[in-house]
This record gives structure tokens, sequence and C-alpha cells, in this order.
């Protein structure tokens, strides 16, 4: 059996890549890094680290082989002949490996395969839809029927966390990737074409849009939360962050203001989802896994835009009649974070640019009740405890912070 694992970096090499082999699969990356491609068909294999706060497990991926990207025949002819495939790129770079795409599934339709099923595993709502859509503006009409019968697009929630490699973790070897225990692999039960492939610990589920957006409005919105005030507080590291009890009160709070709005929306049990974010607590207090508030915290101006984790999370409360006010506090933080990223002026009128332009949020949305009272408090230099206070106030009145 052959995987074709499109993306050969932290989540492709310590996640999926690592599932295809363990479920028994031959796994080709395809990727664009030569020195890393290089590495990896002279190793033909590598090491993964798990680690915890109890210590580190060593495990080694065999059976793997690696082809250039630019290399379009190669790339194509891999895709032809897969059992099954994934892509981890990068949102912003799957545009650029659908010729690839498009060059496999033309070549797999000419030599008679059959289906194949492209487990998608990028933060994005309605990836699926992208990727075929992009594809599908390559290919002729024939390619195009072909393509709707015997490919499946599925969205995938990735939920394990996989800090930026340091040299200390790659501990002398380029290819380790260190990871934390979190491997379970949901997926879209209904986007499959064919028989459904056998993975370990991949988990088809119906409907997918609920575990999609728990991902994105749970997991990265609460990570997104905790990295923005540990930036607030010169906090180097995601453990330091969470282990200050008001900043882990309040992710515990924007995570719950969430998990009630799903739970509303999805008619999914309150309590499988608070035992969700419990466990995304622990995780995070994971001090091996040295994942940085940088990291989590990078590129604010996505992660406040309309559909992502923060204002996306808000959106989806308010449509539930549920107030936003601890998640109100991670996106004033991130406003606070995108103003002095960009060497904006700090201010009250730059933050509410910021809600209309990056959030596209208009003026009398009331998130901006919510958010631009919160974010004064940053600029005037509040203490997160006081900030947390000011929160919980507001929650016991039952009403919303007035500009």
């Amino acid at each position: 059996m052959k995987a074709v694992m499109y993306g050969a970096g932290n989540i492709g090499r310590g996640f999926i890549g690592m599932l295809f082999s363990a479920s028994g699969y031959e796994v080709t990356f395809i990727d664009v890094a030569e020195n890393l491609i290089d590495a990896l068909n002279r190793e033909k294999k590598y090491p993964v680290r798990i680690v915890s706060n109890e210590g580190f497990e060593d495990i080694e991926v065999e059976h793997i082989s690696a082809v250039n990207g630019n290399h379009t025949g190669a790339a194509a002819e891999a895709i032809a002949e897969a059992d099954i495939m994934a892509t981890a790129v990068g949102v912003n770079i799957l545009k650029y490996i659908v010729p690839n795409l498009a060059a496999g599934i033309r070549s797999r339709m000419e030599k008679g395969g059959g289906p194949l099923n492209i487990i998608i595993c990028e933060n994005l709502i309605d990836a699926d839809k992208l990727l075929a859509k992009l594809i599908k503006a390559e290919l002729t009409e024939t390619e195009q029927l072909w393509f709707d019968k015997n490919i499946g697009l599925a969205e995938a929630s990735i939920g394990r966390m996989v800090p930026v490699q340091t040299e200390e973790m790659k501990a002398g070897n380029p290819l380790r990737i260190c990871v934390e225990p979190y491997d379970f692999l949901p997926v879209d039960k209904a986007a499959f074409k064919g028989e459904m492939p056998k993975i370990k610990n991949m988990v088809p589920f119906e409907p997918f849009d609920f575990y999609i957006k728990r991902k994105l409005y749970v997991h990265n919105m609460g990570h997104a939360v905790c990295a923005y005030l540990g930036l607030y507080t010169h906090r180097d590291y995601i453990f330091e962050a969470i282990d200050d009890a008001d900043i882990q009160s309040i992710v515990q709070n924007a995570m719950l203001e969430s998990a009630i709005a799903l739970t509303r929306k999805y008619h999914m049990p309150t309590e499988d989802l608070v035992r969700h974010f419990q466990n995304l607590l622990y995780r995070f207090t994971n001090r091996a896994l040295k994942d940085t508030c940088r990291r989590v915290g990078a590129d604010p101006r996505r992660k406040l835009s309309p559909a992502d984790r923060l204002t996306g999370a808000s959106l989806l409360c308010l449509e539930g009649s549920i107030s936003p006010v601890f998640i109100s506090i991670g996106t004033a933080a991130a406003v606070y974070e995108y103003i002095r990223e960009n060497s904006l002026p700090q201010s009250a009128e730059q933050a509410g640019m910021v809600l209309e332009d990056v959030c596209a949020l208009e003026k009398g949305n009331p998130l901006y009740n919510y958010v631009l009272p919160v974010y004064q408090l940053f600029l005037d230099g509040v203490s997160i405890r006081e900030i947390r206070r000011f929160a919980e106030g507001l929650r016991e009145k039952g009403q919303k912070a007035v500009i």
C-alpha cells in the first residue's frame, strides 16, 4: 500500500506521515526543501519523539521516501499511484501545490486508477471546497466529471500540537520531530469515495462541521487566548502562560463560552465538550513541548479574521445568545498585539479600525462593546488579574461592557 504526504513539515512528519507508516503504508513525502528531501531519501526513516511532563518516547518512522515538489512529473506519478493521500502545507501554500495535484489526478485517470481520498490537514473552514475549486480549474470538463466521481477531499481536525523544532529538540538529528502524545485524527466520514482506508487512530465522523468548529473555536481559540495573554505578560512559553491562575481562568471561561455555543448549534452533549477543553488545558501545561507564545500567536491578522478562532467564536456565541466576555479578552489582546507588530499607534481609535478592517465588523456590531473596553485596559497597562475581575463582573451582572 502506498501513501502520499504532501508537506514534510511538523504535521506531515510528526503526525500524518507517522500514522500512515504505522498503518502499513509506504509513505512518499512531497516537499520543496531539498536538504530535507535528500535526508529522507538517504535515511529512509526518521525519529519522532513523543514528549510529556513525565518524560519522552522515541519512535522510528520507517518505509519512507521523498519527492521534490518542483518536479511535477515525479510528484504526479506518486499521486497517481497512491492508495491514500494527505496535505499539510499551510493554507497560504495550497494554491501552489494545485498544478501537481491536478497533474497527478489526470495521470491517475489516464491509467485507469480507482478512487483516491485526500485528507486535508489545514486550519481552514471549508478547505475541501476551496481545494476542489482550485483543482477543477486546472482540469478539462471530462476530467472534472472523473474528479467528482473518484476524488474524495476529506477535511481533518488536527489536534496534535507540534512546536517549532529547536536544535535542542532535534538532539543531533535534523529529521527528529518532537510532538505531544495526543494522536487522534478526526476526519469527515461523508467525504470519502470508495472503501474507507484503515488508518491508525483515524476517527471518521459525521456531520464533520461540528469537529471543524470544535477544533477552531475551542482548541485554537483557547490556545490563541493563552498565547496573546502570555505575550502581554512577557511569557515565552505556553506552559508558563497557562501556569498563571488568572490566565488559566480566562482561557477556561473563553473555552466554556464557545463550548456552550457549539452545544446549542449542534445539539451535542455539553459534558463531552467540557471534558475536551479540560483535557486541552492539561495539554497546554506540557513543559517538555516548549511551545512558544510567539508561535501560537503568530499572524494575528488571520486569527482575527471573521471566520477564524477569535472573531468567529465570538460571532457563534452571539448567534446562540451567549455573551463572549472572556473570548473578547483574547480578541482585545490579539488586537493589541496586531497593532504592536505593525508599529501602529496604540489607541482606541486604531483598535476600532482593526475591528472594522481585519475582523470585518461594522461599528454597530455588539462585539465592539465587548472588545474595545478590554482593549482600553490593555492600553492602560492593567494587570491580567484586574482584567479577569472586570470580565467576571460583567458576567455576574449579565450585561456587556459599554464604551
